[in-house]
């Protein structure tokens, strides 16, 4: 009973964590460009704090998994690192972004 109570409290808290895409704009595609200023390499999906000329964005990017296979590292996500991502905004999180595509010292990662 214990096992099955922690399972379910790992379902409830992973299904939470993670959001759907269709809260993106896909009909808005924007291309930025600026230094990361934080990141995250975790489940379910990394991120970059990405500051750019006119503000900071929480930009989402893949899980870590894919990000490996795909030839993205951890350490290609260091503070002070220029990139430029492209993806879609938030649809009522202004400042959110969901990466497609990331660009970092010239080598473009997919990350769909």
């Amino acid at each position: 009973m214990k096992r099955l109570f922690l399972l379910a409290s790992f379902v409830t808290a992973s299904a939470w964590a993670h959001h759907g895409w269709s809260d993106y704009d896909a009909a808005k595609p924007l291309e930025l460009t600026g230094t990361i200023q934080q990141s995250g390499y975790e489940n379910p999906h990394g991120y970059v704090e990405l500051k750019t000329a006119d503000k900071t964005w929480h930009v989402v990017l893949a899980p870590p998994g894919r990000m490996d296979n795909r030839g993205l590292s951890k350490a290609m996500l260091a503070s002070g690192t220029s990139a430029t991502v492209y993806g879609y905004p938030h649809r009522s999180k202004a400042g959110e972004l969901r990466a497609e595509r990331i660009t970092i010292a010239g080598k473009a990662t997919e990350l769909r």
